[in-house]
């Protein structure tokens, strides 16, 4: 068609041919396009330039493309969805549309308006619900209190349910447990049963609810009053919990991110994985109570059970001697095989009470592994005897790693230490080793053994005990 006559086309198209004069006798004609296909009343510009001359049309015709081609060759360059320029050598006609929609404007309330601008750099979940009421009410809703239940990935805990009062603000939250956890009953109950259960009792309405999204676990709004809703109140509330799937989408990845890490690297490390940068050479120098414990003769136990048996052995372990950690305030670094590695941070205190933390811990683990050992024995299977060492040193905590694979984790001559300490446990026939070091900054009676090389150390290390052993 690139050389057919303009006079050839169709009535409709030729009816347009008056629109587009030839700027000059002979001149070579170029493809023509109208894009129309937008919004109602929508209008096209189309601006024709020859040899520095302007000639402009305006069409409002919505709803219609044409298209017109004349003789000689030309470039063409958009679509229906993308209208561009049309191209040409230089001295031809060329034709650019200019495509201006009327633009309707949508105004929204001020709580709808927060929904969408600021509401998912909300603190957290609790946070978003206690300004989200607050708002409501602002808008003219009776609310006598609110209820948000997310879905949570986390070891332990399934869901977290919100609760927000009205006359205080006040925010107190709810928790459901995963499967197998310490209220696993719970997991039968419906997703949002907490919180549905806690409107009924402050409010004499009915509650309102609406699950965000299409999954029947989505995260879950709800709302009361002290009076049942009228159906332009019903109708506000469905509305802005629409809005408010974005910004729960947000938070709820941010969570997911957060429980991940936590999970994976502990608290205080997962804090600093996101406040840092992913690169290499992030870390920092702290000072710290180092605890190595790991089992004794667990590589006779994997040999001699099934992988079934000594992972649910490890676990056992692993619940006693992090439980114990984490109730003193430490935190578990690695699971290295059968053991671990865990510190208890000097944070602005004087050493002991890092190193007071540290030696209850190892005391609390002691007592629940002599109760594990005494329901196995009840089972017929081996008991499970450990080893624990504890020192005092800095170590560098951060990233190290490939440039594309990174671990966050400690390294130093502390690290080394306790990790060679914790081998004298077999040899010298005791349970919990301690070095000079911590031994220097704790009250606690203890029980010298001397001083000892250590494999890789270049100092003997003075060795103690704990009169439990």
């Amino acid at each position: 068609m690139a050389g057919a006559e303009a006079g050839s086309f169709p009535g409709k198209i030729s009816n347009m041919l008056p629109l587009f004069p030839r700027a000059a006798s002979g001149a070579t004609w170029v493809r023509y396009l109208f894009y129309t296909n937008f919004a109602h009343s929508a209008t096209t510009n189309c601006v024709t330039r020859h040899r520095g001359r302007s000639l402009s049309h305006e069409s409002g015709n919505p709803g219609r493309r044409a298209t017109m081609i004349a003789p000689g060759p030309s470039l063409f360059c958009g679509d229906n969805d993308n209208p561009s320029a049309l191209f040409a050598p230089e001295g031809r006609l060329v034709t650019r549309m200019v495509c201006q929609p009327h633009v309707r404007v949508m105004r929204l309330s001020s709580t709808l308006a927060w929904l969408v601008d600021a509401a998912a750099e909300s603190a957290g979940a609790d946070r978003l619900l206690a300004e989200f009421g607050a708002r409501l009410v602002e808008d003219g809703l009776p609310l006598a209190g609110g209820a948000l239940t997310l879905e949570v990935p986390h070891p332990l805990i399934a869901r977290r349910t919100w609760l927000w009062l009205t006359e205080s603000g006040e925010v107190i939250e709810a928790v459901g447990f995963a499967p197998g956890g310490p209220a696993a009953a719970l997991e039968a109950s419906p997703p949002n049963d907490a919180g549905r259960r806690w409107l009924a009792g402050i409010g004499a309405g009915v509650v309102h609810e609406d699950v965000i999204g299409a999954r029947r676990d989505g995260p879950s709004l709800g709302w009361i009053g002290p009076r049942p809703f009228t159906l332009d109140e019903t109708n506000q509330l469905r509305q802005a919990a629409r809005f408010a799937a974005a910004p729960l989408a947000v938070l709820a990845a941010r969570a997911t991110l957060t429980a991940t890490l936590e999970a994976y690297l502990g608290r205080r490390s997962a804090v600093r994985v996101l406040a840092a940068p992913l690169r290499r050479d992030i870390g920092e120098t702290i000072q710290a109570a180092l605890l190595y414990a790991d089992l004794r003769g667990f590589t006779a136990l994997s040999e001699s059970n099934p992988p079934t048996a000594v992972i649910s052995a490890l676990n056992a372990w692993f619940d006693r001697i992090a439980g114990a950690v984490h109730a003193f305030g430490g935190e578990v670094l690695k699971f290295i095989g059968d053991g671990l590695l865990a510190i208890f941070p000097v944070t602005g205190g004087p050493p002991r009470d890092a190193c007071g933390a540290a030696l209850r811990a190892v005391s609390a683990a002691r007592a629940g592994m002599a109760h594990l050992d005494k329901e196995r024995r009840r089972q017929g299977l081996p008991p499970l005897p450990f080893g624990a060492a504890l020192h005092l040193g800095e170590m560098l905590w951060g990233n190290i790693g490939a440039a594309d694979r990174l671990d966050f984790t400690a390294i130093g001559r502390a690290v080394n230490l306790v990790s060679r300490l914790s081998g004298l446990c077999r040899p010298l026939g005791k349970a919990v080793l301690i070095s000079g070091a911590f031994a220097a900054e704790t009250d606690a009676p203890l029980i010298a053994l001397g001083t000892h090389a250590l494999r890789g150390i270049a100092s003997p290390c003075a060795v103690f005990t704990s009169p439990e052993n």
